[in-house]
């Protein structure tokens, strides 16, 4: 054999190899999200998985408070510190879907099947008809209830089709000196409204808040503590950790929030909880839902290898590993029957109560100023509960303060 040739195969060996070996660099990705110092072990299980199926590949995650989270996110975007991977939330997506990388071309390059998650979740991580995120959880706004108090009260578990008048029916007879019947909270006039099928859009997609169907569906919910006081006022500014905690206590027999708790709360209280769909109006019954995922940085400098770890994360092991633990009904529509053998054991017709909501869902709607509402309904709707104020004249308030 020639010399030339020898060294010729030499040389296209040593380039396969260094091909090879520059391939697998050790690539290390950052993750945010937010969540509790008891939920770090939970995300570094998922990030291991990334490894263990592509051993070039580490992930840390960055765990922050809920709040410092949606307070920092768009520091670091504009500085050009946010991480490769990017936990966010539906309701979150039309403020930041310009941090992330579009999904689609991705997609299309490996075949990838979203039919496999539920399609109101994949829906909300996308916008304007492009994915941003993959999900791991999905979820309605739903009633928790304390079943003992409904049974030493005489008041019969809701039906999936309970209508406003039941819920009001239970709530002041469940009521009793400090012991109310339900704890309201901020979210309950965006869920409780739609459920009684009303809108705080307009036809253009824009807040119109002072609408008569609207502002009506509103009213109901303040009349139960500001006429009946079923139900304490919550303070301005005041999280969902309100609700909650009263229910928790015993001192309020309903609050509303989403399954994604539904796991902390079984083991936060000392009696049998039950969970069902937000009361209808006098149509059919209709829920949003909402969900989070985590998407990839429009800036990441790794964005093939977090392709590859994002599909590990929002995977069927993943998804398995978030529901066994009771963190999260899965956005994966197979997984969830982990989520329902631990988190919803001993709640009595959960499986029901979700099948019948999810079958029931309409569209969250949403735009870029929905953090602008939500924080205005937290922070001015205790002044109609309170009676400083009405509800229109409230509803006034918020709608002059967003951008048309």
């Amino acid at each position: 054999m020639k010399l030339t040739t020898v060294l010729a195969a030499a040389f296209l060996a040593s380039s396969a190899f260094i091909a090879t070996v520059q391939a697998q660099e050790q690539v290390n990705l950052t993750w945010q999200m937010w969540g509790d110092e008891k939920d770090a072990p939970l995300w570094q299980s998922l990030a291991d998985l990334v490894t263990a199926e592509y051993p070039n590949i580490t992930v840390t995650p960055q765990i922050s408070g809920w709040t410092d989270y949606w307070t920092r996110l768009p520091v670091l975007a504009s500085s050009g510190q946010i991480a490769d991977l990017v936990a966010m939330q539906s309701m979150r997506m039309p403020s930041f879907y310009s941090i992330l990388e579009p999904l689609d071309a991705h997609f299309a390059s490996d075949g990838f099947d979203v039919s496999a998650f539920e399609t109101s979740i994949i829906a909300g991580l996308g916008h304007d008809g492009t994915q941003y995120a993959l999900p791991y959880d999905v979820g309605p706004w739903l009633v928790y209830y304390n079943r003992d108090r409904f049974a030493e009260a005489g008041v019969a578990e809701p039906a999936l089709d309970w209508t406003f008048d039941d819920f009001k029916a239970a709530a002041q007879k469940l009521t009793e000196g400090e012991n109310y019947g339900y704890a309201v909270q901020a979210f309950d006039f965006v869920a409780g409204p739609v459920a009684l099928g009303a809108e705080y859009f307009n036809d253009s997609n824009q807040f119109d808040v002072t609408n008569a169907g609207y502002a009506a569906a509103v009213g109901k919910f303040v009349d139960l503590v500001a006429v009946d006081k079923t139900s304490p006022v919550f303070a301005s500014g005041a999280g969902a950790i309100t609700g909650s905690g009263r229910f928790a206590a015993g001192n309020a027999a309903m609050y509303i929030d989403g399954p994604w708790v539904l796991q902390q709360t079984k083991d936060s209280v000392d009696f049998n909880i039950g969970v069902a769909p937000l009361p209808r109006g006098e149509g059919e019954s209709r829920f949003i839902t909402a969900g989070s995922g985590w998407g990839i940085s429009a800036t990441s400098q790794h964005k093939e290898e977090a392709y590859k770890a994002l599909q590990v994360l929002t995977g069927p092991k993943a998804a398995e590993i978030l529901a066994s633990a009771g963190r999260a009904l899965p956005g994966r529509l197979a997984e969830q029957k982990f989520w329902y053998d631990v988190a919803a054991k001993d709640v009595a017709g959960t499986h029901e109560v979700l099948d019948y909501m999810f079958a029931h869902s309409t569209p969250f709607r949403l735009n870029e100023y929905w953090n602008e509402f939500e924080n205005l309904i937290t922070q001015y709707m205790p002044l109609a509960l309170n009676g400083d104020s009405t509800t229109d004249a409230v509803l006034a308030d918020i709608q002059n303060q967003l951008p048309f």
